[in-house]
């Protein structure tokens, strides 16, 4: 008997001490139920937006110089998706509408009517060359839409025919004058004193710098011993550049975009020709012939080797992305969508009159360079000058307006 009254209580004891202790189940299965929990603030951070905001990039994909819009194209597209994967502008998805307006005037009216009227767009980054922006600024001009041409230099892209700025239109490079400026003046300062001009007078970039250029470089005490025009579909330039020869010159300026370039620069070697050739930022292309072109000397917008944290923040970027560095093309086109999105946030609103006010007092870090807009609405910005050398693109000095 007493023994199974032992036994009953060490049983009884057992199942107190059993019923005491904490379930091993529930705690194993904790971290299964919390893990879920931990990866939703990963998925979370996906932006959300509130309704869409529609901006054209308008550039020559096609026709005599592809390279400048594919680099345009870059960069404009490198812009919006950085500021769409901080949420947007003013909370709405930025909407990238591009259009291959060719470098060329009808080309370039068409692809503008086209996102205006069908697309509904109310901004515009484009285009890249003067003789194209110009006809579309008198488009945006008519129908208030903002305009930032990222590389139009040509002084009548932001000016109306009576001299007024128009008031939807700026740029996002120096203009022509500040650019024959620069190379008229690092000209005479290598001790040259005698110039040759070729010019294509049908283009308006071309024809601008050569004006500029002769000003200011007989200004410096330089002179001017010849002058001669071809058109935009000449290929043989073998007549002008005899004349180069046996005039003396000792700079042969040549203010055109890099297909021309490479055509005269060839053929001058041919010739023998020993002038020194200089040009604008229309030589700046990935595509520019470095043997023909070795030994010249041109303005541009930026330098890749500039030290500047911002800049070789965007040259790191730009490279892991397309494998190459950014040319002045992709670096404007970069700089000019990120100008015009950061007014569209500072007008905080929609609306095309407010962010035109707003780019006008508009003072920005961009990549090229600390812009704020003059009265024309063009940057107030320095330029550098390069020079082809042994293959490579090298930067020579950077000038203050």
């Amino acid at each position: 008997m007493k023994k199974q009254v032992l036994l009953s209580l060490v049983v009884l004891f057992a199942l107190v001490l059993v019923s005491c202790a904490p379930a091993a189940a529930p705690a194993e299965e904790a971290p299964v139920a919390e893990a879920p929990a931990e990866e939703a603030p990963a998925e979370a951070a996906a932006p959300t937006f509130d309704g869409e905001i529609k901006v054209a990039n308008l550039s020559p994909l096609s026709g005599p110089v592809p390279t400048f819009g594919e680099s345009t194209t870059n960069g404009f597209n490198f812009a919006v998706d950085e500021w769409n994967a901080k949420g947007g502008v003013l909370g709405m998805k930025i909407v990238p509408v591009v259009e291959d307006s060719q470098c060329t005037a009808d080309p370039a009216v068409n692809a503008a009517n086209k996102v205006i009227d069908q697309d509904g767009v109310k901004y515009i980054v484009g285009e890249v060359c003067s003789s194209a922006s110009i006809p579309i600024s008198q488009i945006a001009e008519e129908k208030h839409v903002v305009q930032i041409s990222p590389t139009s230099t040509n002084a009548n892209v932001t000016l109306n025919v009576d001299g007024s700025t128009k008031k939807y239109v700026f740029r996002a490079c120096f203009i022509d004058p500040f650019q024959g400026l620069v190379m008229a003046k690092f000209a005479t300062d290598q001790g040259f004193k005698k110039a040759f001009i070729m010019a294509d007078q049908g283009n308006d970039y071309v024809r601008g710098l050569a004006e500029q250029f002769e000003k200011h470089f007989v200004s410096f005490g330089g002179e001017v011993v010849g002058k001669e025009n071809y058109t935009g579909t000449d290929t043989d330039f073998s007549a002008i550049l005899t004349k180069v020869a046996d005039s003396g010159a000792e700079v042969l300026w040549l203010p055109d975009y890099y297909n021309v370039i490479n055509l005269v620069a060839a053929q001058a070697k041919e010739k023998g020709v020993t002038a020194v050739m200089m040009g604008g930022d229309g030589w700046d292309s990935a595509d520019l012939d470095l043997a023909a072109a070795d030994g010249g000397f041109y303005s541009n917008h930026y330098s890749p080797t500039d030290t500047r944290p911002i800049v070789v923040d965007w040259v790191a970027k730009y490279k892991a992305k397309f494998g190459a560095e950014p040319d002045a093309l992709a670096t404007l086109a970069y700089d000019a969508t990120n100008i015009l999105l950061a007014s569209i946030e500072k007008a905080g609103k929609d609306d095309p009159t407010a962010v035109a006010a707003a780019m006008e007092g508009l003072s920005y870090e961009a990549v090229s360079g600390k812009v704020t807009f003059d009265a024309q609405h063009n940057p107030i910005k320095s330029a550098v000058v390069l020079q082809v050398k042994d293959g490579a693109i090298n930067f020579i000095a950077s000038v203050a307006p």
